[in-house]
C-alpha cells in the first residue's frame, strides 16, 4: 500500500511583486515558490528589506502579487474577490503582529471574543475565556490592553489568532518588542499551541534561535528565495 502526502495548505506558486512610481519599478519579491504541509513550522528569514513581510501578506491576501498565486488551505486566493479573502481568513487564519493590534476600547476578554462574534460564534464568551485561561491571564479578563504589560498584551493577541483554531498562524516578528525572557515565554506558547491545535505556523522572525526552532527556514534575500528547506 503506498502512501500518500496530505495535500499542501500552503502553496506560493511563482510569486513575484513589484512596485511602479515616479523612480521606476521596484522588485520586491521574484519567482518565490514553496509548500508548506499542514502542522508544519516554518520562519521566514532574511535581512531588513528582503520582502519577508511582503511575503507574509501575500499568503494572508492582504496584499496581492504582480504575477503567480497562492492557494491556501485549497482556495486560489486571488482567484476570489476580497470579501471571499477575508471570510477565508476569518475561518482560516489567525495573526498575530509585533505591536499586539488589539483594540483599546475592548477589554482582554472582548478582544479574544471578537472573531468568534465575527463568525457567528454562539459560545464566544466561554471559548475565549477558556483560551485566556490557556495562556495565563484568567486574572486578566477584564483589564484594557493600556494596563497590560507588553507580554500580557501579546499573550491577549496570541489567545486572539488561535481562540478561532485557525489552520494557519501567521506571525510577523511576534516577539520583536519583548525583552528576552518574556519573549521566550510567547514562543514557547505559540509552538505548544501548534502542536495541541494542529495550527501551520509561518513566522517572520530575525531571532536566529527562533527560527532554529521551526521545521523549515525559507530565507529570502533580495526578493528571492535562496533556501527552502
Amino acid at each position: 500500500m503506498t502512501l500518500t502526502s496530505p495535500p499542501a495548505i500552503i502553496s506560493v506558486n511563482h510569486v513575484f511583486k513589484s512596485v511602479t512610481d515616479s523612480t521606476g519599478t521596484l522588485d520586491i519579491l521574484r519567482d518565490i515558490d514553496f509548500s508548506l504541509a499542514p502542522r508544519e513550522t516554518a520562519a521566514i528569514v532574511g535581512a531588513s528589506g528582503s520582502g519577508k513581510s511582503t511575503l507574509l501578506s501575500i499568503i494572508a491576501g492582504l496584499d496581492t502579487p504582480t504575477r503567480g498565486t497562492v492557494i491556501l488551505a485549497g482556495q486560489d486566493l486571488f482567484a476570489i474577490d476580497e470579501d471571499a479573502r477575508a471570510a477565508l481568513r476569518a475561518h482560516k487564519v489567525g495573526f498575530v503582529f509585533q505591536s499586539f493590534q488589539l483594540m483599546g476600547n475592548l477589554s482582554a476578554l472582548e478582544n479574544v471574543m471578537l472573531p468568534l462574534e465575527l463568525g457567528g460564534r454562539k459560545d464566544s464568551r466561554k471559548a475565549a475565556t477558556e483560551m485566556l485561561a490557556r495562556v495565563g491571564l484568567s486574572q486578566r479578563l477584564g483589564h484594557y490592553p493600556k494596563v497590560l504589560s507588553g507580554g500580557e498584551q501579546q499573550r491577549v493577541a496570541l489567545a486572539r489568532a488561535f481562540v478561532v483554531q485557525p489552520a494557519v498562524l501567521l506571525a510577523d516578528e511576534p516577539t520583536g518588542s519583548l525583552d528576552f525572557a518574556t519573549g521566550e515565554t510567547i514562543m514557547q506558547l505559540m509552538f505548544d499551541l501548534n502542536t495541541e491545535l494542529g495550527t501551520t505556523l509561518v513566522l517572520v522572525t530575525h531571532d536566529r534561535g527562533i527560527a532554529q526552532r521551526c521545521a523549515r527556514r525559507i530565507t529570502v534575500e533580495a526578493g528571492q528565495l535562496v533556501d527552502g528547506r
